[in-house]
């Protein structure tokens, strides 16, 4: 949940309002997660007026070489939308109108796999229970730090009461696992975000949500439209120029304001070189981890709140919560998330032919 009702477009239709992104080695390949449809779930997925799309950058250049494009049918009451996989190269990667290869297809709650690749090309798409967790308390103080250049206040904050903001809620989840070689083998660094978009009226795409690095977008409010600034708008390749000065600004009057940085101007161009473009950086065949010192892909049960915290302000806020504050507990194999946790499919199994959590 660390990236929702981050625009005005988001907030409008849940179903493309991306909550978060994931990164991770999973048990066959690589495995990208795009989260949205946050707090409940219900409603599946937007219908073939829209796409979901995993960018790949593979050389650096906060470019996608590489986009896995799924779309959905029609979500009713009665069933599962069925839903469909391509991946797009090169130029045609950045062209919405270019129909690419299919991969695969499948419906809403079932594990779809290619029977030619053992290796591994897997994917899924259905409710899951979220695995953010955050202190509402404790974000609220530091994205008032933040705006006001201030260090936190937590005076009223007892850590013995803490509380996961988003406990058992749910997610509408797209996952995709990637055998290595699809991307480049094992040692190669990529990029990777998510964007979701809607078909208009006129016949073209409206970016609606695109989502990288956690609560980049929460903390330091790059979405404006009193200033007309629509950062789901724009592309990651531009993301220094266009929201840097505010980045470097804002994190040098709160760090500054915390006190522990010696250079607060050096510290925040460090931290906007660091969150800037906002793509999830990885090495292909590695353990993800997102922590102070060291960011590789992202696991499901990184604490990426206190990580972001501590970065920006120079200095560890702590929520009082662990893992275990989150809605469930992660499944040791495909698809990795856990089951439902609130809501008419609460409990709710995998079902056949889907791979259970074991």
């Amino acid at each position: 949940m660390s990236h929702h009702h981050d625009s005005i477009l988001a907030r409008q239709d849940p179903r493309l309002d991306i909550s978060d992104t994931y990164l991770f080695r999973g048990t066959r390949g690589t495995v990208f997660v795009v989260n949205v449809n946050p707090l409940s779930g219900d409603g599946g997925f937007h219908d073939d007026e829209s796409l979901y799309e995993i960018k790949v950058d593979t050389d650096g250049d906060a470019v996608e070489d590489i986009t896995f494009r799924f779309t959905f049918s029609a979500y009713t009451a009665y069933g599962p939308q069925r839903w469909e996989l391509r991946r797009l190269d090169g130029a045609d990667a950045r062209d919405r109108f270019a129909t690419g290869t299919p991969l695969l297809s499948g419906t809403t709650g079932e594990v779809a796999e290619d029977p030619e690749n053992a290796a591994g090309l897997r994917a899924w798409a259905g409710r899951a229970g979220d695995p953010f967790w955050i202190e509402g308390t404790v974000v609220t103080a530091v994205k008032t730090a933040i705006a006001r250049g201030t260090a936190p206040d937590l005076s009223g904050f007892d850590p013995a009461r803490a509380r996961n903001a988003f406990a058992d809620t749910d997610v509408q989840s797209i996952v995709l696992e990637v055998p290595d070689e699809a991307l480049g083998g094992a040692g190669s660094r990529i990029g990777f975000w998510a964007v979701s978009v809607l078909a208009t009226d006129a016949g073209g795409w409206r970016p609606i949500n695109r989502c990288g690095n956690p609560l980049l977008n929460t903390l330091f409010e790059l979405e404006d439209p009193e200033r007309d600034i629509d950062f789901n708008a724009t592309e990651p390749a531009e993301d220094q120029a266009r929201y840097g000065p505010g980045i470097v600004r804002a994190t040098e009057r709160a760090a500054a304001a915390a006190g522990a940085v010696p250079d607060p101007y050096a510290y925040a161009t460090h931290v906007r070189d660091l969150l800037l473009p906002d793509v999830l950086r990885y090495e292909v065949g590695t353990q993800a981890r997102f922590a102070v010192d060291g960011r590789n892909g992202r696991g499901l049960t990184d604490s990426v709140p206190e990580v972001m915290f501590e970065l920006i302000l120079g200095v560890p806020v702590k929520l009082g919560l662990d893992a275990g504050a989150a809605t469930g507990v992660p499944r040791p194999d495909f698809p990795y998330l856990s089951e439902p946790g609130s809501g008419p499919e609460r409990g709710a199994g995998p079902g056949p032919g889907r791979v259970a959590g074991r």
